[in-house]
């Protein structure tokens, strides 16, 4: 026995010894200038028709210089999922994102290929959301951005329509712009506040006046595959989707884990606390699970970090900011206590690899960083950036079932 633990000994020590000598990966930093892209070159181009001036900045970055990675869609195993959608000048991605995850969703589970209005949503999100202010004396965060589960309470609260039935641009728009609707809103909500005038229905008449203005009115019914719908009667009878069925997930040690809580973001405009809270062990098993199931997930969090190679779409953790190995619970709340981390984008996870031992997941995204570049409308990120920066996530419930199992007796 004695003989074997010395050999035992000698292994690990000669492991230890070869580990020590070889070199640890460092990845450098480097300031770039900023390049213009699809948003000033597209976006911007076609909202004020003509050449966008811009103040020129550099931001930090990380050099790849001879690091390969996985930016590369036919390495990945995907998911079906429709093609990627401008949300142009706007803060609606939340819509985006749980809008092609439930596309996708559908499309698994009956097969139907279907393309449903996010702008839908995003109106009856305004609406909501004058309704709050009102409620709570202008106390509500008023903004263009929310959260991916919004989705499920505007399907509970209006149904859905096909993009077919509600573009949300008028006639004469190409390109979503809600920045000049936005500034009028917030103007008219603090002329409310200021004149102490809290009378809910001429409040959200209003409010209704200057959606409908920029955004058109959404159809009460629609003609859809020849069969006349209501959105209640689109989302039950034709699409057959239970939007309670869609649960959310966050992982944070501010709150106990296995417990629902508050997701607490200013785009939680109305408090949700449908949250399941999770390890962060537990937070990337119910990715894993759920792509190597099958299922697509709407999935939130940071896009604005020195590890985002607007080039390549990549998204990596650099060592400069932290190595690999010291990623973990710990490592992520700091990040979100002292609020490195923030939720600014919502996006569609639609595959996975395996690189290198580690996971790869490619993203559907609708921001203007991922389009203008073959193929349209993908980032490709590391698992220790969804580690780190991803901070929420929708998905339909099966799809965390081994996790959930453990927290719903």
């Amino acid at each position: 026995m004695k003989k074997n633990l010395n050999i035992l000994a000698l292994l690990l020590m000669t492991a230890m010894q070869l580990q020590a000598q070889q070199p640890l990966k460092k990845d450098k930093a480097v300031f770039k200038e900023y390049v213009p892209g699809y948003y000033e070159n597209v976006i911007l181009r076609e909202l004020i028709k003509n050449n966008t001036l811009y103040e020129p900045y550099k931001y930090l970055s990380v050099v790849n210089g001879e690091n390969i990675y996985p930016n590369d869609t036919s390495l990945y195993t995907k998911m079906w999922h429709n093609p990627a959608v401008s949300q142009g000048n706007t803060g609606t991605c939340w819509a985006f994102g749980s809008i092609a995850m439930m596309e996708s969703d559908i499309y698994r589970q009956y097969k139907i290929k279907v393309k449903l209005s996010e702008m839908y949503v995003v109106y009856y999100d305004y609406i909501e959301r004058a309704r709050d202010f009102v409620k709570t004396r202008g106390k509500t965060y008023y903004a263009e951005g929310s959260e991916s589960n919004a989705l499920v309470r505007m399907m509970k609260l209006h149904g859905i329509v096909p993009y077919s039935a509600y573009s949300g641009l008028l006639s004469e728009q190409r390109v979503y712009d809600h920045s000049v609707m936005i500034e009028t809103i917030l103007s008219y909500l603090e002329k409310v506040k200021e004149d102490n005038f809290w009378n809910e229905q001429e409040v959200l008449n209003t409010i209704k006046s200057i959606l409908n203005s920029y955004m058109g009115e959404p159809p009460a019914q629609f003609q859809y595959d020849g069969v006349a719908y209501s959105p209640e009667t689109f989302l039950k009878e034709y699409l057959k989707i239970i939007p309670s069925d869609y649960f959310s997930f966050m992982s944070t040690q501010s709150a106990p884990f296995n417990q629902k809580g508050e997701l607490v973001e200013k785009d939680n405009w109305w408090h949700s606390q449908d949250y399941y809270n999770v390890c962060l062990d537990d937070y990337m098993r119910i990715i894993t699970d759920a792509v190597k199931n099958g299922y697509t997930i709407c999935i939130c969090g940071d896009v604005s970090e020195p590890g985002i190679d607007s080039k390549n779409r990549t998204c990596i953790i650099p060592s400069f900011d932290i190595p690999s190995e010291y990623i973990n619970d710990n490592s992520r709340q700091m990040r979100l206590s002292d609020e490195r981390t923030t939720d600014d984008h919502c996006m569609e996870l639609v595959g996975y690899c395996i690189y290198e031992g580690k996971y790869w997941f490619l993203i559907k995204d609708s921001g203007a960083g991922v389009f203008g570049k073959k193929p349209e409308g993908y980032r490709f990120m590391s698992e220790d950036y969804v580690k780190l920066k991803m901070m929420n996530l929708l998905l339909y419930k099966y799809a965390a079932k081994s996790v959930l199992d453990k927290i719903i007796k």
